[in-house]
């Protein structure tokens, strides 16, 4: 249903009407709105996960990075809602939610272990696989991407590019123009 409607328009009032039960009826399952959205992002972080690690098992380096960005794209895109809650960042102490977070940010970790990278360099890869996913797909449902080129091409081009960048990842020399 938050797919349907959005995260910020599900209410509990339209929740418990679609479940056909009265909205105190709820309250045996979830304490509030803020709970119903936690429940929502550990459940889409697992969902995620779990189509993250299918898309990218028995793969490794370009190939597995490339499944692995295609099974997000198209899982963010099938679930808007859920691919927005499963961005929120888990609340403090909250050990379910910190553990399913954890394990998305492990499995993108053991993909690109394929290109050696240790300590802050491997930080840094896996802040900007995620950032590169997430604005593309953020840009693509906000409905920016208008100009005329296939978007498909785009994502394409957007997920080689990234890969080219891993093989060089720890050149910290700065590029020259025209090279």
């Amino acid at each position: 249903m938050a797919d349907e409607v959005g995260l910020n328009s599900l209410t509990l009032a339209a929740l418990a009407a679609r479940l056909g039960v009265r909205q105190p009826s709820l309250y045996k399952h979830i304490d509030s709105m803020a709970g119903l959205h936690r429940d929502i992002a550990v459940h889409a972080k697992r969902d995620m996960g779990e189509v993250l690690a299918r898309a990218s098992v028995g793969r490794s380096g370009a190939d597995a990075i490339s499944a692995m960005s295609h099974a997000y794209r198209q899982w963010a895109l099938q679930h808007p809602a859920r691919y927005e809650a499963a961005n929120r960042m888990p609340a403090p102490g909250d050990l379910e939610d910190e553990a399913v977070s954890l394990a998305i940010v492990q499995l993108i970790s053991d993909v690109l272990t394929a290109y050696h990278l240790e300590g802050d360099d491997a930080i840094d890869a896996i802040r900007a696989f995620r950032s590169t996913l997430h604005g593309f797909i953020s840009f693509e449902t906000g409905g920016s991407f208008a100009m005329s080129a296939d978007i498909n091409r785009s994502f394409e081009r957007l997920v080689h590019g990234f890969i080219v960048a891993l093989t060089q990842w720890t050149d910290t020399s700065t590029p020259q123009p025209g090279r």
